[in-house]
């Protein structure tokens, strides 16, 4: 089997200057994934989440290097890092979204490069292949973009929140061009790592919250915030509170009014699944072992706090139209269990997370009972 970095009849030699670099593709990047080619059009990789997860975490790795070319002066240049990560999959570089404050790459809009897949015979997009990518890096704790990272890495942590900072209405204001020039946003994802997963998931709720839904790969989002924080303390209060009515006397016509609308919120549970099921997923990737995605595996109700890992429903978790998806090697250091590298790694192995995630439920439930989608309806800017 071919890895990506020998990418068939248009391979090229890699420049002598950078060809044993730390992190060019080759060396760093994912071992055992075979080149598309004419394949594809009987059986898309496409179709395989592994596959996926994997093409999504290069096209974040990408834009981290996009910056360091930037900063290193390799941009433009047969020695930039940054192609070899979106080349080997027949993607191009679109745009790369910059930060007019301090000049920083901080996401990057990708586009299925049809004259590249032409050169391998493949005439087509494969299926489930999205048209147009938009990555977005976390934090570089370099001097040239350490203080607006940093300065929305507070923002998250004070308020839960990214919203008002310039980044997002740039991610947001990008990607409604994006719709506009599809007639749509089928064929659209969103990804990002750590910062850059807070602002994925930021903006995939502001245009669901529109009734726009697009695909999304979020790799190690941000859940540790001061009103996260308390929440969880508040929710063992309410947990036992409730735990002491239970064992208060009932009044019976409060019993059938509590039957009646429970069959009512199944009904409406059984619609909003079959709705979620026609409507592009959000797939979340933590490590239990990093803390600042651990809330993404706190349970849904503190009496469930106990138990382990178990396959949730087909259809994502629960009622709030998300796949999460877990990772647990036991003890780890933080910044291994943060790295992104490791959602390329051979030896990954996942599991399908709990069925009621409480952060999950609270921040995209509601999104997908309240909103109708407009999949096919362009935008004006």
């Amino acid at each position: 089997m071919r890895t990506y970095w020998s990418f068939g009849k248009n391979s090229r030699e890699i420049n002598h200057s950078f060809q044993h670099h730390p992190k060019a593709f080759h060396v760093f990047g994912p071992r055992h994934i075979s080149s598309p080619g004419w394949r594809e059009l009987i059986s898309s990789s496409w179709k395989d989440e592994s596959y996926q997860r994997v093409v999504m975490a290069c096209f974040v790795q990408a834009v981290y290097l996009l910056e360091l070319d930037r900063q290193e002066n390799r941009n433009g240049t047969e020695a930039a890092l940054a192609p070899q990560w979106w080349t080997p999959f027949k993607y191009k570089l679109v745009e790369a979204l910059v930060d007019e404050r301090d000049g920083s790459i901080f996401a990057a809009v990708l586009e299925w490069d049809q004259t590249a897949a032409l050169a391998d015979f493949i005439p087509i997009r494969p299926i489930g292949a999205p048209k147009v990518v938009l990555a977005i890096r976390g934090t570089l704790l370099k001097n040239p973009t350490i203080r607006r990272d940093i300065e929305d890495d507070l923002r998250y942590l004070a308020w839960e929140s990214l919203k008002g900072s310039f980044r997002f209405d740039r991610i947001l204001s990008a990607l409604k061009s994006i719709f506009f020039n599809l007639q749509g946003s089928k064929n659209v994802s969103i990804t990002g790592h750590s910062l850059g997963a807070g602002f994925a998931l930021e903006v995939y709720k502001a245009l669901a919250a529109e009734g726009t839904y697009v695909e999304a790969h979020l790799f190690n989002p941000p859940s540790v915030s001061l009103a996260m924080s308390l929440r969880i303390l508040s929710g063992k209060a309410g947990f036992v509170w409730k735990r002491f009515k239970s064992m208060l006397p009932s009044n019976s016509d409060y019993q059938s009014r509590s039957v009646a609308e429970g069959a009512a919120e199944a009904t409406e549970s059984r619609i909003t699944s079959e709705l979620k099921q026609m409507l592009p997923m959000a797939h979340l990737y933590v490590n239990t072992s990093d803390y600042i995605c651990c809330y993404y595996n706190y349970p849904d109700g503190v009496q469930n706090s106990g138990i382990k890992e178990r396959e949730a429903k087909p259809g994502g978790n629960g009622l709030s139209g998300v796949k999460l998806f877990v990772v647990s090697k036991g003890k780890q250091r933080f910044l291994e269990a943060h790295r992104l590298k490791q959602w390329w790694s051979d030896d990954l192995e996942l599991q399908t997370a709990l069925n009621n995630s409480m952060l999950i439920s609270r921040q995209l439930n509601s999104l997908y009972i309240i909103q109708v989608p407009k999949q096919t309806q362009g935008y004006s800017l």
